[in-house]
């Protein structure tokens, strides 16, 4: 810092409250909470539920910073609950008993209803989210949980049954600006006894790097207030200082999480999609929350199989050479390569028939049972065998005008003629597609004669 630089403790911030900026510019009513319109704007699900005054148990389903806890505390107090709260990471079974106890004396003391709010309830293992299921049954808990993982996947059938399931989103940029603007105005709970000169172009970037999450927004505001230089008398956040607070910052990317296998869904569906701009922005979206390239490559291999298949046969060479590229060069030499493919991917010919065709047989193999092979087609290396018929009547197809045995069958005889592999009219599987219709217009021609 410059010598005559001047922070906000030298100016007075002591007498901010030692509590986050984020924790006390939480709303306290509905009309308050910014963004979650589809959820909380009149006649919507939850605004609903709470004006008619109905209290049930809930999963609040979305990223960080989307007001979940908020949500949740708001919610209690309208209906007039006692609120409980506990953090899957640190609680535990004797938590929730404790939480079961006062909940008990609250009913019996106060006859009010007790809203017990689990964050994170993604991390409780079964036996704990079993634990608080008979209080949730029978009334002594209203449960509310929160978090970030798709409930589908880490919370009990059991749990999930009782519960009714909310999704919030990610707020948007003019959501956090809003939230911004509030929090430099506000002289009781938010900055606006500091008098802070922030331009608006400033503080459209805080809201754009705080990536939808409210806290995050909240929080970088809170720095750059701390950080603050006294120019002409006024305490002033520079452009230097944002940009020294946002440098690095990584957008939402979990490795185990919704937002992993969200992304490269995305990255998967345009490869697909032809579009090469929307595939290298996923795949550099993974690259920038901290993927192993590794791992992309294994996907961009099965792309290649999966969705250009035999239209152009050279971009799974292509998929896997940049694999190859990855392990033993690393980055960001292999980063690069894996570029290369993805875009060769994402502009090659498409077709799925070689992966329709594999899971139809795979599913009439598993349908249908150990048929035979048919004689024909037998191998018979024994003189047992040959007198059984192994092999008989093969045609060997080098043998055949064009190298083709017309009229030649190659399935059970069960299953007959049945047709798998149904070439695109693109790429490489035009002819493929040429060929395969000339091949069975002689095998016609063989029948008739």
């Amino acid at each position: 810092m410059k010598p005559a630089m001047k922070t906000v403790a030298q100016t007075g911030g002591d007498a901010l409250s030692a509590q986050p900026l984020a924790d006390r510019m939480r709303p306290t009513r509905l009309e308050e909470i910014t963004g979650q319109a589809h959820l909380l704007a009149p006649g919507k699900p939850l605004r609903r539920v709470v004006e008619a005054g109905v209290l049930h148990s809930m999963i609040l389903w979305g990223p960080p910073g989307s007001g979940k806890t908020t949500l949740a505390r708001i919610v209690a107090g309208h209906l007039g609950a006692h609120f409980l709260s506990l953090s899957a990471v640190f609680s535990g079974v004797k938590e929730i008993r404790a939480a079961v106890d006062e909940a008990k004396r609250v009913r019996v003391e106060q006859g009010r209803p007790t809203v017990l709010f689990v964050d994170e309830v993604h991390r409780f293992n079964k036996a704990q989210q079993d634990g608080f299921l008979p209080y949730v049954e029978d009334g002594t808990l209203t449960f509310i949980g929160a978090t970030t993982e798709n409930p589908s996947f880490e919370l009990n059938k059991a749990l999930l049954s009782r519960a009714r399931v909310y999704v919030l989103k990610a707020l948007q940029a003019e959501d956090i600006r809003q939230l911004i603007d509030r929090a430099l105005g506000d002289t009781e709970h938010g900055l606006g006894s500091l008098h802070l000169d922030m331009p608006d172009a400033l503080r459209d970037l805080l809201s754009r790097a705080a990536d939808g999450d409210a806290r995050r927004g909240l929080n970088l505001l809170e720095l750059a207030a701390d950080l603050a230089e006294l120019q002409n008398g006024r305490l002033t956040v520079t452009e230097a200082i944002v940009q020294e607070l946002i440098t690095g910052g990584v957008r939402r990317f979990d490795k185990q999480g919704e937002a992993f296998y969200d992304q490269i869904s995305a990255l998967h569906k345009s490869v697909r999609g032809s579009s090469p701009d929307g595939a290298l922005y996923w795949y550099a979206r993974m690259l920038d929350g901290g993927c192993d390239p590794l791992y992309i490559a294994r996907r961009v291999v099965r792309m290649a199989s999966e969705d250009i298949g035999n239209a152009d046969p050279r971009a799974l060479t292509l998929a896997l050479e940049a694999w190859d590229v990855q392990e033993r060069l690393g980055s960001p030499e292999g980063e690069l390569a894996i570029a290369q493919a993805v875009v060769y991917l994402a502009v090659a010919p498409k077709s799925n028939a070689v992966y329709t065709a594999f899971n139809a047989v795979m599913l009439d193999v598993k349908s249908e049972g150990s048929l035979e092979v048919p004689v024909h087609l037998r191998n018979a290396p024994t003189k047992l065998m040959k007198e059984l018929g192994y092999g008989k009547a093969y045609r060997y197809a080098h043998d055949e005008p064009d190298a083709y045995a017309a009229g030649e069958t190659y399935l059970p005889d069960e299953i007959g003629e049945r047709r798998y592999y149904r070439p695109v009219a693109r790429g490489l599987e035009t002819k493929i597609a040429e060929r395969l219709a000339w091949f069975r217009e002689l095998d016609q021609q063989a029948k008739k004669k």
